[in-house]
């Protein structure tokens, strides 16, 4: 089933308490991202969860960060920080190259500029560090990524949002009404599964 595999896929990227309290961004607030209502899933936390994953997962693409970044973002918006974190993995290096096309794509055709798109890959790629990123941000390409990445990563983190909202609710409308239809069987079989006097089995 595509839905279990699905879920399956997220709960195996969803990072343990013990992983980020050992990321060295989040050590020094460990506590507050650690925090118990920070981990359930309600009707609030999840699309808040989905949302700054993808708005995180997308802009910032410098690996090592994403993560981090989710989890503390997920501390003032009362988010579901495992859920934040987990939806970062969906920029990876398979999709790398189509967010960074697409980005590209609409920070030019915005801005009516270009640039060398090649440049972020081969950071990325070789895993630059802060050093380089800093050198790239003065050049001619940065301006147009950036704008594109970050349009990007609203209207993807916006779409995520609307998408699990839906979801969650239909989710919740599904175990209400089979709730709503055991307690309709349990009256009519005299609320012990046996029919009563006289009832006929439709």
């Amino acid at each position: 089933m595509p839905k279990r595999r699905l879920i399956k896929a997220f709960r195996a990227s969803m990072p343990s308490r013990e992983s980020l309290a050992e990321n060295r961004f989040v050590k020094p607030v460990a506590h507050r991202v650690l925090a118990p209502e920070l981990w359930r899933f309600t009707r609030r936390s999840v699309p808040r969860g989905v949302a700054l994953g993808l708005l995180v997962g997308i802009f910032l693409l410098i690996p090592g960060l994403q993560i981090a970044g989710a989890a503390l973002l997920a501390l003032p918006f009362r988010a579901n920080v495992p859920l934040a974190a987990a939806m970062t993995f969906l920029s990876n290096p398979a999709t790398t190259p189509f967010i960074l096309a697409a980005s590209y794509y609409v920070g030019a055709t915005m801005l009516g500029r270009s640039g060398d798109v090649s440049q972020v890959m081969a950071l990325i790629h070789h895993e630059a560090g802060l050093a380089e990123w800093t050198a790239w941000l003065l050049s001619s390409t940065a301006p147009v990524l950036l704008f594109g990445l970050f349009v990007v990563s609203v209207v993807s983190a916006a779409i995520g949002y609307f998408v699990s909202s839906w979801l969650w609710k239909s989710r919740i409308g599904r175990k209400w009404r089979g709730r709503q239809a055991g307690r309709s069987d349990s009256a009519e079989t005299g609320g012990d599964g046996i029919l009563p006097l006289g009832g006929q089995i439709s």
